[in-house]
């Protein structure tokens, strides 16, 4: 019997990439041993002559269809464009060529968003751009930091370093975003909980015990009497709290993906909060050090380097000011009193920059500044989760709490009914 086997992709050269699909096909060999596989053309008929090139002979080609689960074929995050940086370095130090490396990539990769990705670079450089360029195409996904030192590497012919250097930072600034998120996540949770068990007990519990209550004819104190008025909306207006719920939560989706002055304003907010904004500065602190780094290290001019990374620090408020110290090395200030000016990054940083410039040593005194900040957030992530114990205790405690403390306070009046 024959047997199946799975066939890596190979697409049809130079078409364009957004002109192509995605065929499933099955074939015999010379042998007359079944295959099948996936294969990227821009019809049936190219997909056909390809097979054929290859000594395949095939009995059914149709377009590919996402199965119902399957969505868009999944999403891109960022600590895959970190992994595939890695697997990048990896490769051009063992190596490789570069359209063998996104063949390898693209054929191991369990992701139908990321094999569409880097199949998409690696026509793109088999049509002759350069990996910059086959790079700078996909913005979404690879940013200019990215490319700018990508097209750095290549000109100073030490790709493979450089891509050692872009995979160092993206994993070293998803650790970070790991942290952070960490550290918010479970709170978050804990709350959201607290919220929804406080519903139901309104819903379902409290009109019970009032129910107890009148049958004794007692007057209830003035807190139980607030909580049974909140379980009388909540009974009769579920589906207005319900919806509120929903249009405050897309109202906030909204206003974040189209307002830039709504951001701005949040992100202002967050960065006076107590700990949870001093975090927030340090980690957009580090992200500057380290991005402004490995920029200048890699040869970019420090102009250059700056408009790269104002949007590489996760702040609007630190992109704005990196873009001011932008305009004040433009005119011929240094850097340290470019930044001294934003009044937002520390003493220790300014001197530190300062000395780095005075001595030809800027990129190393930044990735000192990156590594002592990216400790401090560490520690800080720390110190936050310890702080948010007794937080969550507090808030459970008023919100479950409270309802239960209410519920028993007419029994110290039903003695004086009895």
């Amino acid at each position: 019997m024959a047997a199946a086997i799975a066939v890596k992709n190979k697409n049809p050269g130079r078409a364009a990439v957004s002109a192509l699909q995605t065929f499933a096909w099955v074939g015999t060999d010379k042998r007359g041993m079944k295959l099948r596989g996936d294969e990227l053309g821009k019809n049936e008929n190219l997909v056909r002559a390809e097979l054929r090139k290859r000594g395949i002979v095939p009995s059914v080609v149709k377009v590919k269809k996402d199965s119902f689960f399957s969505g868009s074929g999944g999403t891109i995050k960022a600590k895959d464009i970190a992994l595939i940086a890695r697997q990048l370095a990896t490769m051009m130090q063992a190596g490789v060529p570069l359209v063998q490396t996104f063949e390898i990539l693209a054929s191991g990769s369990e992701n139908p968003a990321v094999k569409k990705l880097l199949n998409a670079v690696k026509t793109e450089i088999e049509g002759g751009s350069s990996l910059s360029e086959a790079l700078s195409k996909h913005p979404a996904q690879f940013d200019e930091l990215f490319v700018n030192l990508t097209r750095a590497g290549e000109t100073a012919g030490v790709l493979d370093t450089i891509l050692d250097t872009v995979a160092s930072y993206k994993e070293n600034i998803e650790a970070i975003k790991g942290k952070i998120k960490k550290a918010l996540f479970y709170p978050a949770s804990v709350i959201a909980v607290a919220v929804v068990v406080s519903a139901v007990l309104l819903i379902y519990v409290v009109p019970q015990f009032e129910a107890v209550f009148k049958n004794f004819g007692a007057e209830l104190p003035a807190f139980t009497q607030m909580i049974v008025q909140a379980s009388k909306f909540l009974v009769s207006y579920w589906w207005l709290a319900l919806m509120m719920a929903i249009g405050f939560g897309f109202a906030f989706f909204m206003a974040m993906k189209h307002s830039w002055t709504f951001r701005r304003f949040l992100d202002r907010m967050l960065l006076k909060l107590p700990v949870i904004g001093s975090i927030l500065h340090q980690s957009a602190i580090s992200r500057f050090a380290r991005t402004l780094a490995i920029t200048f290290k890699a040869g970019v001019p420090l102009v250059e380097a700056l408009d790269t990374v104002a949007g590489a620090t996760g702040s609007i408020i630190y992109s704005e000011a990196v873009l001011r110290v932008k305009e004040d090395v433009a005119v011929g200030h240094q850097l340290n009193l470019g930044m001294r000016q934003t009044n937002l990054f520390p003493n220790m940083v300014v001197q530190m920059v300062a000395i780095g410039e005075e001595a030809g040593a800027l990129d190393t005194m930044l990735l000192k500044v990156a590594e002592f900040y990216e400790q401090e957030v560490s520690n800080s992530v720390d110190a936050l989760s310890s702080l948010m114990e007794p937080f969550i205790m507090v808030v459970i405690g008023t919100l479950v709490g409270g309802m239960v403390i209410g519920m028993y306070l007419p029994i110290f009046k039903l003695g004086a009914v009895i």
